[in-house]
């Protein structure tokens, strides 16, 4: 047997190199199923500039329906989603390009039905009988410049490209569903300052013989419940999830009120930050099958809709991301802490799991991963809170005895998100060399209830923060981390997590902004339609916002920042513009405080290029690496940034 290599903790070499990052983990996402047994999804093209393409596996071999230039994506809400639909062997499309919509029947070649304009369109239902499609129609202004906030409406689309205003008047909408028999509309809308997760309304109309809407009506939700993923059975009732419980849960519409259809203390739903999210699926009139998230973990189950009666379906997934149900079969998108997200077809019958595709097509050996515990820590006021904790592993290697890891923890986006525990080579890639990890679902974050996630209500900045500090604490208390090599990083919502932390609590040494907050009230300012009020609810309700803002905005606070710090950003942020970025790096640079910036052209509010997760990742480690005094245990390491004050 031979014997590990000694090297310190920070400074071990890993096969799990950048460039295996960037190029083996593909983004697969929105499941569809169409005629002759279709599966559909979407899968990201790192190196073909991040576009997305539709593939089809059919009778065992898979086809690229949408190869270049198409790029499937749609950028309603500016997270989009919801960017196709199927009907047999029909596939409507939006194409990022030039924002039209495309229609492709069989194998003929994709035509576009609409025109090059400022609209944009999301969440398609396809009204075969009518010709058309309906969907999220999102109206830009002519002049960007005037900062109007776009219109949005639910919209039928002939595929002689004809727009038909079908519903307006609410600020947003989304999730048109129409009946088996075509004859009624189901939708959702909500309006400001509400976020969807907040509080949501579902509405139902019928259909007239014209193809407009009679009177609708509202069937469900309100300011302070939010509904999520209406859905119509075979035999046409109607289904949604619903948090009015504290719990999101289905439920069957009727006519004397909402039926809970199996009543638990578990999620089958998740926050509406992109359309299109399904999570639970029809196998028959009489039959669900869901996916629930029990304390941050995924389940998946048969009900029985008479009954509720509930059967677990044995699966070797630990996050169950999305699914579409058929006639005896389920295909999920799912991962474990050894799997990575897989598209997988379950048979439900046998058992039997056909994996179709997966986002990471080589995945290391198993001595260079490390398996998550899942812990529960105590945080502030005598709350509790959650995470995801990985050791470092590498079989090849040994830290010298008595000597305890870096640490680097991580805040996630969102801040109503959640993080989950499917195998991520951009984790794997720090635990191999010699980095402990940390991720922390802080209070907020979805997955436990709405309880755990109104915690952040006019706390952002404060509970996520407390969390990840208490977190880091837990680990020094525990011997799993050196306190003298704590990191955080964090991006978005994360990255305000992150200079929180590092402004305000003195537990960490170094940070890490992704395309992070800093200034909330320039986030207010520059902020697009979606999110315009969520600091609201965040933060403070506007007559107190000004005082809080600055209270709670690191870039106020920079005489109170005396951590090294990285920040990266991409130029055609929408969400949060560089000018945040570019003015904390200016800050700390003017103290004298060690800092670097990487800006990235091409780039939006979230990292798509296969060259810019390479550049990022060993920009962040050298970084690291030089502030701790590894660098010269690790032969060969580039300069891949600057670092300003060293």
């Amino acid at each position: 047997m031979r014997m590990p290599n000694i090297a310190p903790y920070g400074a071990w070499p890993s096969p799990i190199s950048a460039a295996t990052v960037a190029a083996g983990a593909t983004p697969l996402s929105q499941l569809a199923l169409g005629g002759q047994g279709d599966v559909l999804w979407l899968a990201g093209r790192p190196q073909e500039g991040g576009r997305a393409t539709l593939l089809r596996h059919r009778g065992g071999a898979t086809t690229e329906l949408t190869p270049l230039p198409a790029n499937v994506r749609s950028r309603v809400h500016e997270y989009g989603g919801g960017a196709y639909a199927v009907a047999g062997d029909m596939v409507v499309f939006c194409h990022d390009g030039d924002r039209r919509l495309y229609r492709q029947v069989g194998d003929a070649p994709a035509a576009p039905f609409t025109q090059p304009n400022r609209q944009r369109f999301a969440d398609f239902a396809i009204d075969t009988a009518r010709g058309r499609l309906i969907a999220v129609r999102e109206q830009h202004p002519h002049d960007p410049a005037s900062h109007a906030h776009p219109d949005n409406t639910l919209c039928a689309v002939g595929f002689n490209g004809v727009e038909t205003v079908l519903v307006q008047g609410n600020d947003f909408y989304a999730a048109p569903r129409l009946s088996p028999d075509g004859r009624q509309l189901a939708w959702l809308a909500w309006d400001h300052p509400r976020m969807p997760w907040q509080g949501t309304e579902l509405w139902l109309a019928n259909i007239d013989d014209d193809g407009a809407l009679g009177t609708a009506r509202m069937v469900a939700g309100g300011p302070d419940e939010a509904i999520c993923q209406p859905e119509w059975a075979p035999d046409g009732a109607l289904y949604f999830v619903s948090d009015r419980s504290g719990w999101w849960n289905l439920y069957r519409h009727a006519d004397n009120g909402p039926h809970a259809v199996c009543p638990m203390a578990a999620e089958f739903g998740a926050p509406h930050w992109v359309f299109g999210n399904a999570m639970y699926g029809f196998t028959s009139a009489t039959e669900i099958v869901a996916t629930y998230i029990e304390q941050g973990v995924s389940k998946l189950a048969r009900i029985d809709v008479g009954s509720g009666a509930l059967t677990a379906i044995d699966t070797p997934y630990g996050e169950i991301r999305e699914l579409k149900a058929g006639p005896g079969f389920v295909a999920v998108l799912a991962g474990s802490p050894v799997l990575p997200l897989q598209l997988a077809r379950i048979d439900l019958a046998s058992g039997e799991r056909t994996v179709l595709a997966q986002s990471i097509e080589s995945v290391p050996d198993a001595g260079y991963l490390s398996v998550p515990a899942s812990i529960r820590y105590p945080s502030a006021n005598g709350r509790s809170a959650y995470a995801f904790y990985y050791a470092p592993a590498n079989q090849d290697m040994q830290a010298p005895q008595g000597s305890k890891p870096p640490v680097i923890v991580i805040g996630h986006g969102g801040p109503t998100g959640m993080t989950v525990n499917t195998l991520k080579l951009a984790t794997q890639y720090w635990t191999s060399r010699g980095f402990g990890v940390l991720d922390v679902n802080y209070g907020g974050s979805t997955g436990f209830g709405r309880a755990y996630r109104d915690l952040l209500k006019g706390q952002w900045g404060i509970v996520d923060v407390e969390d990840c500090v208490a977190g880091a604490r837990h680990l020094v208390q525990q011997g799993l981390a050196d306190p003298d090599r704590l990191i955080i990083r964090g991006s978005s919502a994360g990255g305000l997590t992150t200079l929180c932390a590092l402004a305000f609590h003195d537990v960490f040494k170094l940070g890490a902004s992704y395309y992070g907050v800093s200034d909330l009230k320039g986030l207010d300012q520059d902020s697009h339609k979606f999110e315009s009020h969520y600091n609201e609810y965040l933060i403070a309700p506007a007559a107190e916002a000004d005082a809080v803002y600055r209270q709670r905005s690191p870039i106020h606070h920079t005489d109170q920042l005396a951590c090294p710090m990285i920040f990266f950003q991409g130029l055609d942020d929408m969400v949060v513009p560089p000018s945040q970025s570019v003015a904390m790096v200016q800050a700390l640079k003017r103290r004298g405080i060690p800092v670097a910036y990487m800006e990235l052209e091409g780039e939006g509010h979230g990292f798509r290029k296969a060259d810019t997760v390479i550049r990022t990742l060993e920009a962040e480690r050298y970084f690291y690496l030089r502030m701790f005094g590894l660098h010269d245990a690790t032969p060969g390491l580039a300069a891949p940034v600057e670092i300003h004050n060293l």
